[in-house]
């Protein structure tokens, strides 16, 4: 088995921490301050409480993942034994290059070196290390520890076993692994999701559609189908003659700005950035907010335990 290390304690790192532990394995979680590591601590008990309460989980378990997360504030210690780390710290390329520099120096060169980063080049994150080969992003999808989705993304230099390792462990971890063959901004959930969010937008600026009735549209309809089908799989069961017919007719009315759509800029100038501020295209009271993030936190476990076949 692997001994993981987990370099960051926020939203992602400690969810990240907690799918490992949940899987069995012992890990190692570091954070910059005491402080710090206890809020995540206390976040991992509230996911712990929701996943026993959903089933889950055993309630005879939960002190068994528990213990299987230690806690350090120094990357020394985080590392000292780890064959496989997970950095998790904030989205900024200077930082992340940094502790990758320090990782590189500090472990044996069979250490792999994993980024949680969603949209930072892999060969960026490695340039200042003598082993760049061993550096692979692992981008997990938030919430980590509900969401299946892992992103194994090869930098210039990652090498075939460094994959492969990576893979293997995501695996082990219950999660879905999807190999991301070369580097692309965005990698591959990130353009489709975004793709989707700009003709979003365009028919919003259109006047086409409502917020309400855009959201809507894709909750009842692709919503619905495609966490069975997805788009290549939908394709060929509308058949290809088809959906060739209605791409050579459609694409070329489609957007294809190359920045964000007026209406969220007008918001974000406005400083109206969505829940974290209360007010975005929604109005984010602490009711709406709570009525959101559990219908959301309820779909996603219904998910898990049919993948799980609970």
């Amino acid at each position: 088995m692997e001994r993981i290390a987990i370099i960051g304690c926020g939203t992602m790192g400690h969810s990240i921490a907690l799918s490992v532990a949940w899987a069995g394995y012992d890990v190692t979680m570091h954070g910059i301050a005491a402080e710090e590591l206890e809020c995540a601590q206390v976040s991992i008990a509230s996911k712990l409480k929701v996943l026993t309460d959903n089933e889950l989980l055993a309630f005879d378990e939960v002190d068994l993942v528990k213990e299987r997360v230690t806690t350090v504030t120094t990357i020394e210690e985080a590392v000292k034994d780890a064959t496989f780390i997970i950095e998790a710290v904030p989205e900024r390329l200077e930082l992340k290059q940094q502790i990758f520099k320090q990782l590189d120096q500090l472990c044996d060169s069979s250490v792999i070196l994993a980024s949680n980063a969603s949209a930072i080049s892999p060969t960026d994150i490695a340039d200042q290390t003598i082993h760049p080969e061993r550096t692979v992003i692992t981008h997990f999808w938030h919430p980590a520890h509900l969401i299946p989705l892992v992103e194994v993304v090869r930098g210039a230099r990652t090498n075939d076993e460094t994959v492969e390792r990576s893979i293997a462990l995501l695996n082990e971890l219950n999660k879905k692994p999807i190999e991301v063959k070369k580097e692309a901004p965005g990698f591959v959930g990130n353009r489709l999701q975004f793709a989707l969010l700009r003709e979003a937008q365009h028919i919003l600026q259109e006047g086409i559609a409502t917020k309400e009735d855009i959201d809507a549209a894709v909750l009842y309809s692709i919503g619905r189908r495609l966490p069975v089908t997805g788009p290549f799989l939908s394709a060929d069961m509308g058949g290809l003659d088809v959906y060739t017919d209605i791409s050579n007719y459609l694409y070329k009315d489609l957007s294809n700005a190359k920045q964000s759509a007026t209406s969220m800029q007008e918001l974000l100038d406005a400083g109206e950035l969505g829940s974290k501020t209360g007010k975005g295209y929604y109005e984010w009271n602490s009711t709406f907010t709570e009525e959101i993030n559990t219908a959301r936190e309820k779909e996603l476990i219904r998910y898990m335990k049919q993948d799980r076949g609970l």
